[in-house]
């Protein structure tokens, strides 16, 4: 059964951190691009950041560059997002998502084919 549970959220002040974890089974996430959205009430969901072994790079939204790092463990099938200097407007549930290795917009909804069930992320001031 192929399935990522995220996990980390929580509630935290405005310059904390935090590290949300993203379990897959049922796949090898070294097969995928995986990515990190957030959505918060009212508006629609973001592309935060994307990795891809092989030489497809990291990719972050202008709005949380050098403040959140994607990474993975294959060993473990596990994809992170440590984020830090957080801001209020980082408040959001938060969902890891796989997928096509070959899409061209890592930040598209639609370029995901696996999601997870989203970690709430609170920041406030």
């Amino acid at each position: 059964q192929v399935q990522l549970v995220e996990s980390g959220g929580g509630s935290v002040q405005a310059g904390g951190s935090l590290r949300l974890s993203c379990v897959a089974s049922g796949f090898t996430i070294s097969s995928r691009r995986m990515g990190w959205f957030r959505q918060a009430p009212g508006k629609e969901r973001e592309g935060v950041a994307a990795c891809m072994l092989g030489g497809g790079g990291t990719y972050y939204a202008d709005s949380v560059k050098g403040r959140f790092t994607i990474s993975q463990d294959n060993a473990k099938n596990t994809v992170y997002l440590q984020m830090n200097s957080l801001k209020p407007e980082d408040t959001a549930m938060y969902y890891c998502a796989g997928g096509r290795r070959d899409g061209r917009h890592w930040d598209k909804r639609t370029e995901y084919n696996t999601w997870g069930q989203g970690t709430q992320v609170t920041v406030s001031s």
